[in-house]
């Protein structure tokens, strides 16, 4: 029970990094966000619309550094994945965020697959990634293997030119957990 826990933890914060304490949210907070403000749109119903006001060249980019973020984090490479977080997020701290990725990426095989992947939002300075998500990861220490799928929206925001994750929503359900022994 304790390495199921352990593992949910790990992909908790893997999935939303880590927070600041001065920006922290709490779970009723965090769920109001999701439910009424930023991602709350995305997060709930079964269709998500497209953003009609996306230019091709943004469009281009923007899932670009979509797909750097995910494709960086299942190879595990940490220079690739902090290049693709934001120097100042809005939704947790970068040097936290770096030294936790480094422990997961250490102590587990984590995969990210992604499907549905659409701009929900956007303007010239933001814009918000939706996608299905589900994330297949086995704890190397223990071999507990866990499984969660979910939908996350992730904040972009324009930095040096370039798009960078600022904050992340995700709402997921435990699937399946089992050890490997």
């Amino acid at each position: 029970m304790l390495k199921k826990i352990i593992l949910a933890v790990i992909t908790l914060f893997v999935l939303t990094a880590c927070s600041n304490k001065e920006d922290e949210l709490t779970a009723k907070e965090r769920e109001e966000v999701i439910e009424d403000g930023t991602a709350g749109y995305e997060m709930k119903g079964e269709v998500v619309q497209k953003a009609t006001n996306v230019p091709a060249n943004e469009e281009k980019a923007i899932l670009a550094a979509f797909n750097e973020y995910i494709a960086a984090f299942n190879d595990k490479d940490i220079e690739r994945y902090m290049n693709t977080i934001s120097k100042n997020p809005k939704g947790f701290n970068y040097e936290e965020d770096k030294e936790f990725a480094e422990e997961v990426f250490d102590q587990s095989d984590t995969k990210r697959d992604v499907s549905n992947v659409t701009i929900a939002k956007y303007d010239n300075q933001e814009a918000q990634v939706f996608a299905n998500m589900t994330i297949h990861s086995l704890q190397l220490q223990t071999n507990v293997e866990h499984e969660s799928a979910g939908r996350q929206v992730t904040v972009f925001v324009k930095e040096g030119g370039d798009w960078k994750v600022t904050s992340v929503f995700y709402i997921g359900d435990d699937t399946k957990s089992s050890t490997g022994n």
